[in-house]
């Protein structure tokens, strides 16, 4: 195991951020990042990675704005990433409009529009917007290629479950499940939904978080390629087209809480597809009854329903970054950014702005 003076306890989308946000303020210092599974295995490998430039709370609406911008000029730097431009409408309820011109960013600019896209009608007294803005990424591929672009700053650990988090004193004690043993002056922690894990259970309980199932339908219809994403407002639910899998996603709201990221969770349910489709059909039946089965899996959730970025032990030295209730990617730059800024001032070397790799 490389020496490290800051760990990043987990591999998906945040905590490779995380790394790179390290390697920018702070390059030169050895950060390693570990995780039990591979680089985006988690989570991350079953993201629908799509982002709007919207929020529904202040601190939400910065976030997004942040990661709108971190996002684009990540693509311009490095053109061939997995992510994808792609237009979006917004169906809401009659009267909603004010409402969610108050939620979108100024960059996302709804307009009304009459139309819909082909494959979704409007039920009655529905109306539609067209917003800019929106991509999609394939969430697990990108941050594989955030790893490899950081590989000559930062050690990977893949494989390597942390299996004890011990504070004290000017470091922190990562014991591993390979036997190694590091001391380091930082410890971003990324968890994901494992939020139960004995290394960090009771440092994280108190933050009240809990975890959430997340479910996506794969319908088998290849999508044109110029094919839009649906956000049906009122229903916490969207269509998307992934014209590179061909085929299209349906994700909607699971009301399924508490549930064990090592447990069924990962399988769909006949309730899951039965929900889901209940859903659709209002808005597609062509499309729903070219369900193939989907994706499930689980994210943390806070109560206030924005992510979480807190130290966890009175030296500050342990900072939890995540419950990002369902947009770990979507609000990942803001995540490692705020993570990072509220290590900076325990660890020398760390600038409080970031050059971007």
């Amino acid at each position: 195991m490389p020496e490290s003076r800051i760990a990043v306890v987990g591999a998906g989308i945040i905590g490779c951020l995380a790394a790179r946000e390290l390697a920018a303020r702070a390059p030169g210092t050895p950060v390693v990042v570990l995780d039990r599974d591979a680089v985006g295995a988690g989570a991350s490998r079953r993201s629908a990675g799509l982002h709007l430039p919207r929020g529904s709370s202040d601190r939400t609406r910065r976030m997004s704005d942040y990661s709108h911008a971190y996002y684009a000029d990540l693509k311009r730097r490095h053109p061939g990433l997995p992510i994808h431009p792609v237009g979006a409408t917004v169906v809401t309820g009659p009267g909603d409009g004010s409402g969610l011109l108050e939620r979108y960013l100024p960059q996302a600019t709804p307009v009304p529009v009459t139309t819909t896209p082909a494959e979704v009608k409007l039920p009655a007294g529905a109306r539609a917007w067209r917003i800019a803005g929106a991509h999609y990424c394939d969430v697990h591929r990108l941050s594989r290629e955030l790893a490899a672009l950081l590989r000559p700053q930062a050690a990977f650990a893949e494989g390597v479950a942390v299996t004890g988090l011990a504070p004290g004193g000017d470091q922190v004690t990562v014991r591993c499940g390979t036997g190694a043993r590091l001391a380091v002056d930082g410890v971003i922690l990324a968890p994901g939904p494992w939020l139960a894990a004995p290394a960090w259970r009771d440092l994280v309980a108190p933050l009240g978080l809990r975890v959430k199932r997340v479910v996506a339908l794969h319908i088998g219809h290849q999508p044109d390629p110029a094919a839009e994403a649906v956000l049906f407002d009122g229903e916490d639910a969207f269509l998307l087209p992934l014209a590179s899998q061909g085929h299209w996603l349906f994700s909607f709201a699971s009301r399924e809480w508490d549930v064990d990221p090592d447990g069924p969770a990962t399988g769909l349910t006949a309730a899951d597809i039965g929900a889901a489709l209940d859903c659709l059909r209002r808005y597609s039946p062509t499309l729903a009854d070219a369900c193939h089965g989907g994706r499930a899996f689980c994210d943390a959730y806070s109560p206030e329903r924005e992510p979480v970025v807190r130290p966890l032990d009175p030296a500050g030295r342990i900072v939890f970054a995540g419950a990002a209730c369902g947009s770990g990617y979507r609000l990942g730059p803001a995540i490692a950014a705020e993570a990072v800024a509220q290590l900076a001032h325990r660890i020398e070397g760390v600038k409080g702005d970031s050059q971007h790799v």
